[in-house]
């Protein structure tokens, strides 16, 4: 090792000390707030926009936080909002003070093994005919079903997706690899990096509305749409940190909330537009405010539960629900359907995390993660979207 390359990996650490692990007690509540609301969305518009029904609790939703409180129809962008911050918030500390490798080790070994089970479990039912598939087409052959675990039917023409809620580990993946290609500006200049991570997605916006919609990569645009939301949380980290000053954060807070705005005017997240910006800022002040409380309620063993499940139940979640609904509701109501829903969820997710996610993360992290390069630090391991 030479010289100046031994003096550089001296200097690193000290480069990163700023970037250090924080705990944040109320990271429990916002997870196990982001899964129910992902799921609620889902129900609503599943029951308001397939079936042309409604809920009690769908309309309880919609007289307050959507009528009253401003959020998006459904809620449909909260839980997944929540998720890309809190993706931010724990991870950059992380990517600083590991190796690329034991941070994308870690990275994969918490995401795939439940992702890939979730994806062989969609692809048999949709064979089986027990569901369908979650773009315009109808099947999926042994080419696309293979794709699919690698996230690449979201990126043909048309989509070709066998479990539509993976589309937020796209932007999981892309946010990873930003942050370790850029690990050494994060370590030196880290408020440089979600600013670029704007301006990046700001040019990827105008390409996809500029060129020919035949010419555009499918999935590019929901991408760099969502993206900001997941540098907002890396600047509310930057924030807890003290890492620079007030002024320098909220321009870089700006610089996100003017590609979200952007964003909205191409319509790059395919929802529409109403309350958008504010749900936003809503989610963010709310991550701010509650990560660092520590409440017996963020204690309880509820929320304990639903946060530590909430990357299978958000993954498992749609396998289930629209058959249950469907088989259950005609006899009992559409309350007692939601209820057998929620049980079964719970049941698989349970099974999943403590025999699927539980055992594989760590064997994958011990068997992949390298001699002298620990693991990602559990204490930042955020839950995918």
């Amino acid at each position: 090792m030479s010289p100046a390359r031994d003096s550089d990996e001296v200097a690193a650490p000290a480069r990163a000390a700023g970037l250090r692990s924080v705990r944040f007690p109320g990271l429990n509540v916002l997870r196990a707030v982001a899964v129910l609301a992902v799921v609620y969305s889902h129900i609503s518009y599943y029951l308001v926009d397939d079936v042309g029904g409604t809920w009690w609790v769908i309309d309880a939703v919609t007289a307050t936080l959507i009528d009253v409180g401003g959020l998006n129809h459904h809620l449909s962008f909260v839980g997944v909002a929540f998720f890309m911050m809190l993706t931010g918030l724990v991870s950059t500390a992380s990517v600083a003070r590991n190796s690329p490798r034991s941070f994308l080790v870690g990275r994969a070994a918490r995401l795939l093994p439940v992702f890939w089970l979730s994806i062989l479990a969609a692809v048999v039912l949709v064979r089986l005919g027990v569901n369908g598939m979650f773009s315009q087409t109808v099947g999926i052959s042994n080419a696309e079903a293979a794709m699919s675990f690698v996230l690449g039917g979201f990126f043909l023409r048309p989509e070709v997706v066998v479990l539509g809620v993976t589309w937020t580990l796209i932007v999981q993946f892309v946010f990873y690899g930003y942050a370790v290609a850029l690990r050494r500006l994060l370590m030196t200049r880290p408020v440089l990096v979600p600013t670029l991570g704007a301006a990046l997605c700001w040019l990827v916006l105008l390409y996809t509305d500029l060129v020919p919609y035949d010419w555009t990569i499918p999935m590019l645009d929901k991408v760099a749409a969502t993206l900001p939301t997941v540098f907002l949380g890396q600047i509310a980290y930057f924030a807890f940190v003290r890492i620079a000053s007030w002024r320098v954060l909220v321009g870089a807070a700006l610089a996100q909330f003017a590609v979200i705005q952007f964003a909205m005017t191409v319509d790059a997240f395919h929802v529409g537009q109403r309350g958008h910006l504010w749900t936003v800022l809503v989610l963010i002040v709310a991550v701010v405010l509650v990560a660092p409380t520590d409440t017996a309620f963020g204690r309880s063993r509820v929320v304990h539960w639903l946060a530590t499940r909430s990357y299978t139940i958000y993954l498992v979640h749609t396998l289930v629900l629209y058959r249950i609904y469907e088989w259950v509701e005609p006899h009992l109501g559409p309350t007692a359907a939601v209820a057998v829903f929620a049980l079964v969820v719970g049941i698989l997710s349970d099974v999943v995390y403590r025999y699927v996610e539980t055992p594989a993360s760590a064997w994958i992290a011990k068997r992949f993660a390298g001699s002298g390069t620990p693991a990602a630090d559990p204490k930042v391991t955020p839950p995918a979207a």
